[in-house]
């Protein structure tokens, strides 16, 4: 899903250009099979880590908002948010083209935002059955969590939140790994990769866009539909009855946000998508199934700052917050 950059260009972060150089390690950070390499304080509440992670098989950088209280050597566990990424953007672009770092509910919660590759799906990437690197899976839930929960105040009271790609990330993984998350939201989400008209297209289409192997994500949609379903949040829909839900799409048309005859097939789709995997939640009997389907809207930020605003209040009480 192409960044529009006409609305996704940000103007540089105030201070980046001043930012604190790196800072000595502590030392309880060096332990476990991820390590964190270096600390890049960007804001009194911002800082940045990178990670060298076993199963990327490199460095990635993740970055933190932390709470009121935080400290370095934090002595107590913070709910945490996680806060995913879409396709062509990294883990600085929540923050760069949203109000997230201004808003006062997030002063009371660790909000994380990992760098989750350009299209990298977040998913063990199967390689033709090879495996291998990259494995964006682990990393987050696995290496990163681990690490943050030792060295950086995250606790077991989490929500996953994310836009397009990552909105596929947060159902994914809260459908994936039952019972660590609580709360779950999917702002414009690919939704349903499987969905019969486009799903499976768009998906390869966005990974070759990227100049990677469509076919080593999970394969081919047809052939290897098994490894597509075990992704595919419509598939583990059951999973994710248990959890509080928040679905958000636009219907691909200029809203108010959007210059006169703007259109977004990418929208357009994962309407559909979102749409198809909340019927089936409904169907499963889901009543805590919040559904934003606001009409006009493209794909784009100012969109997804608006219904990060409208499911804090779902994500906060999940993790027992008071919004």
């Amino acid at each position: 899903m192409p960044v529009m950059r006409r609305l996704f260009r940000a103007l540089p972060l105030l201070g980046i250009t001043a930012a604190l150089s790196l800072s000595a390690l502590p030392a309880h950070a060096q332990g476990g099979q991820a390590r964190v390499v270096a600390e890049r304080r960007i804001t009194a509440r911002q800082l940045d880590l990178t990670v060298a992670s076993p199963a990327l098989g490199r460095s990635v950088k993740v970055r933190l908002l932390t709470p009121d209280g935080w400290t370095p050597r934090p002595h107590r566990a913070w709910p945490t948010l996680w806060l995913l990424h879409g396709c062509c953007d990294d883990y600085t672009s929540w923050i760069a083209n949203t109000d997230m770092a201004s808003i006062p509910a997030l002063r009371r919660v660790l909000v994380v935002m990992p760098e989750a590759g350009a299209a990298g799906f977040y998913s063990d990437w199967w390689n033709h059955g090879a495996g291998g690197a990259p494995r964006w899976e682990t990393f987050h839930l696995t290496e990163l969590r681990r690490l943050l929960e030792r060295s950086y105040g995250a606790g077991q009271d989490r929500a996953v939140a994310g836009l397009s790609m990552g909105g596929f990330g947060a159902l994914s993984y809260a459908a994936r790994h039952a019972g660590m998350f609580r709360g779950v939201a999917s702002y414009s989400g690919v939704a349903d990769p499987l969905y019969q008209q486009g799903g499976p297209a768009n998906v390869l289409a966005i990974a070759r866009g990227q100049g990677a192997d469509p076919y080593a994500l999970w394969g081919d949609p047809l052939a290897d539909r098994r490894i597509w379903a075990e992704h595919d949040p419509y598939v583990l829909a059951g999973a994710l009855r248990r959890l509080p839900v928040f679905l958000s799409c636009g219907d691909g048309t200029a809203g108010p946000f959007d210059p006169p005859g703007e259109t977004s097939s990418y929208e357009t789709l994962f309407l559909a998508e979102s749409r198809h995997v909340a019927d089936r939640l409904h169907a499963l009997g889901d009543h805590r199934l919040v559904t934003d389907f606001y009409g006009h809207g493209t794909h784009s930020w100012p969109y997804w700052q608006r219904e990060l605003h409208r499911s804090l209040p779902l994500l906060l009480g999940a993790m027992g917050v008071r919004s």
